[in-house]
């Protein structure tokens, strides 16, 4: 094999490190700053500010990402999508309960949707695995990536479900001011466990399948 086609494979194949800093990039643009502003500007006694704030923050990383001609994140669509929804319907009926019981609701929708596409061709963890691996469609088709991406869109079904449980009970338990917080602490926890088990499970089938950089 030439020289030059074993070194573009190599350069293909990225290290953990790598891998690791893009899926902490994607969740941080994504999930994490636009929950800090929103708890932030919540914090300081303002819930519309909160839901312009982050609203903002992910229209704005679209269209920089889009000027720049950067991939866009499904990760990022998929947050700016759902923020869109529930300030509409918070604007629409000037109650912002909606705003607050409307992410269970989306995570069931979205657990559901996970659910349904493990009937097609391309689970939706096979549409998203863009956002954290360089997916080529050779990687993509290979039998292992393909249990892999079905396993992985089962388990974040579940993952969404568990959220909007915890959701749903902690807004008929606690007060509002008590619930941002114990939120803004709760879900993004059992989003991380799920996050692990996502890099344990891919961890285990890239390495199989020579998909990460082998040390020197």
């Amino acid at each position: 094999m030439p020289s030059d086609v074993v070194d573009a494979a190599v350069a293909a194949r990225p290290r953990l490190r790598a891998i690791l800093r893009h899926l902490g990039l994607s969740l941080l643009w994504a999930n994490v700053v636009p929950a800090a502003l929103f708890y932030l500007c919540f914090a300081a006694g303002n819930v519309w500010a909160a839901l312009i704030a982050a609203l903002v923050w992910c229209y704005g990383a679209m269209a920089w990402r889009l000027s720049t001609r950067r991939r866009t994140s499904g990760l990022l669509w998929l947050t700016a999508i759902g923020l869109t929804v529930k300030t509409a319907l918070s604007v629409a009926t000037g109650s912002t309960f909606l705003y607050f019981v409307q992410p269970a609701v989306n995570d069931s929708a979205v657990a559901l949707m996970f659910l349904a596409s493990l009937a097609t061709a391309r689970p939706v963890v096979a549409r998203l695995a863009g956002d954290f691996y360089p997916m080529t469609e050779d990687v993509a088709l290979r039998p292992r990536i393909q249990r892999l991406f079905w396993r992985l869109t089962l388990l974040w079904a579940f993952v969404c479900l568990v959220k909007a449980a915890a959701t749903l009970w902690l807004l008929e338990s606690v007060p509002l001011s008590t619930f941002v917080a114990v939120k803004s602490v709760l879900t993004p926890g059992i989003a991380c466990l799920g996050v692990a088990a996502t890099i344990a499970i891919a961890f285990r089938v890239a390495r199989h399948e020579g998909l990460l950089h082998a040390p020197a």
